[in-house]
């Protein structure tokens, strides 16, 4: 999906909403249990009742990888189930030496050898420019690198200066020579508030992935106050918040609901901002 394409479909559905699909065996509702794969039906409910209402699904892979073989083909089934018109995400947070990142490469964009090619993979840039190249090596796919996370540790590292700028500010920089803004997208966390008017400073026009929106406290209205460009540049993900919206059989309306409620808020953000 090229940035173009990402951007039609957030105007026709009038969202930019990602939903995160978190999946965990102790937190789906207990009926499902029954089913040969729970997270699988639990995963395919929560994309059947949500998918005219987002444009793009973020299986974040620790919640797969965790349970071995049958996580693995759990994820790779979700994949599948997830239509081709909605932005798909691998939330891998991957990022080693060439060679391996590489095979990490491969193992979320090459169908043939994984069973998988998700549209994009998030990326830890702190090994440098060969650990991320590797996947800018596949065409028609996106990096989405972690520049300013939400997690409370964030200001470790990423809010540290050197040479007068913040380490995530020559992130932002320094990674704008391995690839453009249609193929690489930067994480920003919701938390952050007024620190995406310093983020567009360095990467007016990229896409930015927003996690920590609802159960994590991030304020939609800030984000976009700060955030939007004129492509909408948001993908706000909300996963907790929508997918154990309800414990019950009705998890998959009430999830609906959920999302329905960010639909219609981001509905009014972009017609405000005359994008659509």
């Amino acid at each position: 999906m090229t940035k173009q394409q990402l951007f039609e479909q957030i105007q026709k559905k009038r969202s930019f909403l990602c939903v995160g699909l978190d999946s965990s065996l102790d937190k789906i509702p207990q009926h499902l249990l029954k089913y040969e794969n729970p997270i699988l039906e639990f995963n395919k409910q929560i994309i059947d009742a949500t998918k005219d209402l987002c444009v793009a699904y973020k299986p974040n892979t620790a919640f797969y990888e965790c349970y071995g073989k049958k996580g693995w083909e759990t994820l790779i089934e979700t994949w599948k189930y997830i239509p081709e018109n909605i932005f798909s995400i691998a939330d891998a947070k991957r990022g080693d030496i060439g060679n391996t990142s590489a095979m990490y490469a491969e193992t979320f964009f090459n169908e043939k050898s994984s069973e998988m090619s998700f549209d994009s993979v998030t990326v830890a840039p702190y090994m440098g420019s060969d650990s991320v190249t590797p996947f800018l090596n596949f065409s028609n796919k996106w990096v989405i690198l972690l520049a300013l996370t939400s997690n409370p540790g964030h200001a470790d590292f990423q809010m540290q200066e050197i040479g007068g700028e913040k380490l995530f500010e020559q992130v932002l920089k320094t990674s704008q020579q391995w690839a453009t803004d249609e193929q690489m997208m930067y994480v920003v966390g919701a938390t952050r508030g007024s620190a995406f008017a310093d983020v567009r400073k360095f990467a007016p026009n990229h896409f930015l992935l927003v996690p920590g929106v609802g159960a994590q406290g991030g304020d939609l209205q800030e984000v976009c106050k700060f955030g939007l460009n004129s492509q909408c540049g948001l993908l706000v993900n909300s996963s907790r918040g929508i997918i154990y919206a309800s414990k019950g059989e009705d998890f998959a309306e009430r999830a609906r609901e959920e999302a329905l409620k960010l639909q219609q808020e981001m509905a009014q953000i972009l017609v405000q901002a005359s994008l659509v």
